[in-house]
């Protein structure tokens, strides 16, 4: 039976990690020439190709495996380290990679890291992606846990429910006046609206359920959590906000709601079903943050 020799596994993932064998050898301190007859023997050993030597390389289905593996074997050092009263990272600090959506990186996902960071010799590298394709992340093995709006449990891995991000239509008053005056039922489809990217589709329900396809309606692209929604409070368009990034403007009336029933997005954590106290930890906080201000699930 082949076995896989953590050294030349870790060297994968800092290959992925760091996009080329140049950046990789500059992270492991060895020389390029190296890495690269750290892959090819494994890939011997395996019989598999494990690397796509593209630029930025990627990870072939065989070798997401290998780095997930990698991964979960530096996880497991690290409790085991911490459980003996040794220094776990040897004076450094360890990265812990975790997917989050982009709209709960903005409002809340940062407060719990924050008091995680303080406790525990770690760091964070964080991976922004929609909700609805963060799991791809853990299946691949890039990340260790993930917000996620897949209730399912990822092969390998445990779910809990954090709750639901509320999102509303709103715009300013004068987008208001000078668009929506009138039947606006009748008027959505002429009105520009505020689109994080082309997988975003939460306009898109509401426009739904206003009786308006949505297929019709000119729209503006901002996609960074912030920046959208100062798009919308500069009146570029309306959108869907959640009312951690509305409720002050609303307050000010600087922003008014349009109406109609606000859209629900779910969203769980997932993690590696390990038996690990930090990423336990982890787990912890930000399941505790996340029911303490996102809407309860239905």
């Amino acid at each position: 039976m082949s076995r896989i020799p953590f050294d030349l596994a870790e060297t994968l993932a800092a290959v992925v990690d760091e996009g080329t064998l140049d950046a990789a050898a500059r992270h492991l301190h060895i020389t390029p020439s190296a890495v690269s007859q750290r892959v090819k023997t494994l890939e011997e050993q395996l019989g598999r190709v494990l690397l796509v030597r593209s630029r930025p390389v990627r990870a072939t289905e065989a070798g997401a495996a290998v780095i997930r593996l990698a991964r979960q074997a530096a996880l497991l050092e690290y409790d085991t380290l911490a459980e003996l009263g040794e220094d776990p990272a040897g004076g450094a600090r360890t990265s812990v990679p975790l997917a989050v959506n982009a709209d709960s990186l903005a409002t809340w996902f940062l407060e719990p890291l924050a008091r995680l960071s303080e406790r525990h010799p770690i760091v964070f590298d964080l991976h922004r992606d929609d909700q609805d394709f963060t799991a791809g992340l853990l299946e691949s093995g890039t990340v260790m846990g993930a917000v996620t709006s897949r209730r399912a449990p990822v092969a390998g891995c445990r779910v809990s429910a954090l709750g639901a991000m509320r999102y509303e239509a709103v715009a300013t008053p004068a987008y208001v006046e000078r668009w929506l005056s009138g039947d606006r039922s009748g008027i959505l489809a002429g009105a520009p609206l505020v689109d994080f990217d082309r997988r975003d589709d939460l306009q898109n329900v509401w426009l739904s359920a206003q009786g308006v396809d949505p297929a019709t309606v000119q729209r503006h692209y901002v996609p960074a959590s912030n920046d959208f929604a100062t798009a919308v409070k500069r009146g570029l368009g309306w959108a869907m906000l959640p009312r951690f990034q509305s409720h002050e403007a609303l307050e000010r009336g600087e922003l008014v709601l349009l109406g109609g029933a606000p859209v629900d997005v779910a969203l769980y954590w997932q993690q590696w079903n390990l038996r690990s106290p930090l990423l336990d930890a982890i787990a912890e906080e930000i399941v505790s943050e996340a029911r303490r201000v996102l809407a309860p699930l239905s």
